[in-house]
C-alpha cells in the first residue's frame, strides 16, 4: 500500500490529468496536490519532474505515454532512480508487476469498453495488485463500485469527467480520486 498517495488524495480527491506542455504551468498553480503526466519525452522528463516537485505537489508519470523510452524493466529502472517520480501509471500488467517488484508506486490504467474488458481488467488486477487502479471512462459509477468491491482496491476514475456531477457521482461510487485534464475542475 502506498500510503503517501492515499493521503494526498484523501486531502484533495482532484488530481490534475496534464496532456500538453503548457498545462504543466496551470497544475502547479492549482490546488491540487498531484500530477498525472500523460505527455513528455526522453528529453524534458526529468525537468518535468523537477518542476512539479519543487512546487510541493506529487507526480505519476504515465510510462507508456512517454516517447523515447522502451516500455521495460530498464526504462523504468532508469525513470526511478535517475527522475524520481512518485510512481507510474501504465496499461500494462507487466510494468505494474515490474514496479510493485522495485517498490515503485503503480498505478494500471483500464479502459473499460464493455464487460469481457471489465472482466479482464479485474482478473489483470488479481493477477498484479497494483496501489490502485485509474479506470477510463471515469463515468460509470455503478462499474468504479463493482471494480472497487471486486478488488478491494483504491480506484480513481479518469477521462470523461466534464462537470462537478460527475466528479459527485463517481465519489459516491467509491472511486477514491479523479483525475481530469479539465483544468476548471482542478478548482473544485
Amino acid at each position: 500500500m502506498n500510503d503517501r498517495l492515499y493521503e494526498k488524495i484523501e486531502a484533495n480527491p482532484i488530481i490534475a490529468a496534464v496532456n500538453s506542455m503548457e498545462k504543466i504551468d496551470l497544475a502547479i498553480k492549482s490546488p491540487c496536490e498531484i500530477v498525472f503526466l500523460l505527455k513528455g519525452n526522453i528529453f524534458n522528463l526529468r525537468k518535468i519532474i523537477d518542476k512539479v516537485k519543487n512546487a510541493n505537489m506529487d507526480i505519476y508519470v504515465h510510462i507508456d505515454l512517454m516517447e523515447g523510452f522502451s516500455k521495460d524493466m530498464m526504462a523504468l529502472k532508469y525513470i526511478h532512480e535517475n527522475m524520481k517520480p512518485d510512481g507510474i501509471i501504465t496499461t500494462k500488467s507487466s510494468l505494474v508487476k515490474l514496479a510493485r517488484s522495485m517498490h515503485i508506486c503503480a498505478i494500471q490504467r483500464l479502459f473499460i469498453l464493455d464487460s469481457l474488458s471489465l472482466e479482464r481488467g479485474i482478473h489483470s488486477i488479481h493477477n498484479t495488485r497494483p496501489d490502485a487502479i485509474e479506470i477510463l471512462p471515469g463515468i460509470m459509477p455503478k462499474i468504479i463500485k463493482k471494480v472497487n468491491n471486486e478488488t478491494k482496491l483504491p480506484v480513481i476514475g479518469g477521462g470523461l469527467i466534464i462537470d462537478k456531477e460527475d466528479v459527485i457521482q463517481s465519489l459516491k461510487a467509491g472511486a477514491m480520486g479523479i483525475s481530469t485534464s479539465k483544468e476548471e475542475i482542478w478548482y473544485m
